[in-house]
């Protein structure tokens, strides 16, 4: 994910004949016949990639034949370069990273989104009749830099926002405490809480809920993986499928710890309001992950998302979007209760 306010955020080798069905045994063996796979996460260790860390700290990957490294990003390392140079092999990352990969013809693709909802949201007071997200019209809003050029011309587009209701947010939630006519740019399962404890319970207009269709927290990774190692890719997004169903709905404590320990700034506060804030908008298990299981991806939707888009000049028209992502390490169930 791209950067946010800094009170956000901040990872057996069964041998190559071992046949598929055999790594779902939940099978352990030596540390040296562990497969190799890297992930470099889109901010500091949180909630928010939760998954992914209860699947290493439960063993989960070692499970599936992984020594799976994950890794801390941050504001000084570029997910998407470090993945172009081949220094991780997976990265943590959203729709419109692999849409630019299509863009400037890069062999680079998304293989699974954890996410079925973007968390990005606008925040506004309570009893100033914004109600809605339409029912900002006209109105002034705080969006940074990124959000300027993604989903700011699909709210311009869909809503008839106008250029002049822009302010610009430089990740302090002052201008908006302070004026209670500013909506303010916000991830739903970090600011709400800062904004909550500062005194003001705000209404919340999650962009997935109107429309915006961007996939998040997305494994997003190289053609020559998919096509050179794609039984490791494949058990690498199984096994994280699995972390995220469990880090959800079993206990999420062996991750929680692991986070703490990567991630000393977080708290024990901050990670039980994001796990209940995914739960209570359905971030990862809504949508198509109902049917198909976390990590689900659909052509539709990948195609609906690139109209919206393009039509509202944030991507460029005419390009083929499957070749942004491929389906076949997903919507397979894996790790569905029942």
């Amino acid at each position: 994910m791209v950067a946010k306010s800094i009170s956000r955020r901040t990872a057996l080798g069964l041998a190559g004949g071992v046949a598929a069905a055999a790594v779902g045994r939940s099978r352990r063996v030596r540390a040296d016949a562990l497969d190799k796979i890297s992930l470099l996460n889109g901010w500091f260790a949180e909630a928010e990639q939760g998954g992914f860390y209860q699947a290493l700290a439960t063993g989960i990957y070692r499970d599936y034949g992984l020594d799976a490294d994950i890794q801390n990003g941050g504001p000084t390392r570029d997910n998407n370069k470090e993945l172009l140079a081949g220094r991780v092999d997976t990265i943590v990352s959203d729709g419109f990273a692999a849409v630019d990969y299509v863009i400037k013809g890069l062999p680079f693709l998304c293989a699974a989104a954890m996410m079925q909802k973007d968390p990005r949201a606008i925040l506004s007071h309570p009893g100033m009749g914004n109600d809605t997200l339409p029912a900002l019209k006209g109105k002034p809003i705080l969006i940074a830099d990124f959000g300027r050029t993604t989903y700011w011309p699909w709210m311009v587009a869909k809503f008839g926002f106008s250029e002049d209701q822009l302010r610009r947010y430089t990740f302090d939630l002052a201008p908006f405490l302070a004026d209670k006519t500013v909506s303010v740019q916000a991830f739903v399962s970090s600011e709400t809480m800062d904004v909550q404890k500062a005194g003001v319970e705000p209404v919340i207009h999650l962009l997935a809920d109107y429309g915006f269709a961007n996939y998040q927290t997305t494994i997003n990774t190289s053609a020559k993986l998919v096509q050179e190692r794609p039984e490791v890719l494949r058990r690498f997004i199984d096994a994280s499928i699995k972390g995220w169903y469990s880090y959800l709905y079993g206990d999420p404590s062996p991750a929680n710890a692991l986070i703490k320990k990567i991630n000393p700034d977080t708290s024990d506060e901050k990670i039980d309001f994001a796990i209940a804030t995914m739960k209570k908008f359905g971030l990862v298990d809504s949508g198509d992950a109902k049917t198909l299981g976390i990590g689900a991806m659909t052509d539709a939707r990948w195609a609906g998302f690139y109209k919206d888009m393009s039509e509202a000049g944030a991507l460029p028209k005419g390009l083929d979007v499957k070749k942004a992502y491929t389906l076949q390490f997903v919507d397979k169930k894996v790790g569905m209760p029942g």
